[in-house]
């Protein structure tokens, strides 16, 4: 029986990586072995998320993915980004990665970044929401039973409140015009605590939200006195 090629999703902690993952394994044709995650080392936290780096440990945890964790300091210049991404992807293919998962939804550009970023080092990228109706996908990912919050709001596009609300069909009602159903334009950020592509729910409480540069963050904290796990 022919090996199934290997590959990393890069994972945000949000439903649409999530998603993602959840996808390809019902397809079943690649193996999905780990997830590549930035990390602003200077906070300890998911970069654009705030998520903290605990809570990400135990979601990939939840999701059988080994963690591949790429550390920059904030501010990040882009050459000194794209390099340590280089890097990280050469190490994956000299470990046997032949293709790199994506969560994209319909952004042009962002395709094209990352497959002119991939194409040098030899590895496939690979899209599986790629243009999916965004409203009927957010609330297919619902009826599945993913339980996400919104960790990153854009205060530009949406008002402080909605950070720290579920990623539910009442927020999706309440939603302004003009906002993406899935955030594909940045307008917020999620964390998946629940859901078919986790084995087991990573709980949350949702503390104080913080304003910065524009966005609204709220903090979430491991409920009770663990993460839990499966």
């Amino acid at each position: 029986m022919k090996a199934r090629p290997k590959a990393l999703i890069a994972w945000s902690s949000g439903k649409d990586s999530a998603w993602a993952l959840h996808e390809v394994r019902r397809a079943g044709e690649i193996d999905v072995v780990g997830a590549l995650t930035t990390v602003t080392g200077t906070f300890g936290r998911v970069s654009i998320h705030g998520l903290r780096e605990e809570l990400l440990m135990a979601q990939l945890d939840a999701a059988g993915l080994a963690a591949t964790v790429v550390r920059i300091l904030y501010p990040c210049p882009n050459e000194v980004y794209e390099r340590e991404m280089a890097a990280a992807m050469e190490q994956a293919k000299a470990q046997g990665i032949t293709h790199m998962i994506f969560g994209d939804l319909f952004l042009e550009d962002v395709r094209a970044y990352r497959e002119t970023r991939l194409a040098p080092i030899g590895i496939t990228p690979v899209f599986p929401l790629w243009h999916r109706p965004t409203d009927a996908l957010a609330r297919e990912m619902i009826a599945a039973g993913v339980e996400a919050r919104l960790v990153c709001v854009d205060l530009k596009k949406l008002p402080k409140d909605f950070a720290g609300r579920r990623f539910d069909v009442d927020l999706l009602a309440d939603l302004p015009p003009g906002i993406d159903p899935c955030g594909e334009n940045g307008e917020f950020h999620s964390f998946v605590g629940a859901g078919p592509m986790l084995n087991g729910p990573v709980r949350v409480t949702v503390g104080e939200t913080v304003e910065r540069d524009g966005f609204a963050y709220a903090e979430l904290l491991p409920a009770g006195d663990d993460i839990a796990k499966a």
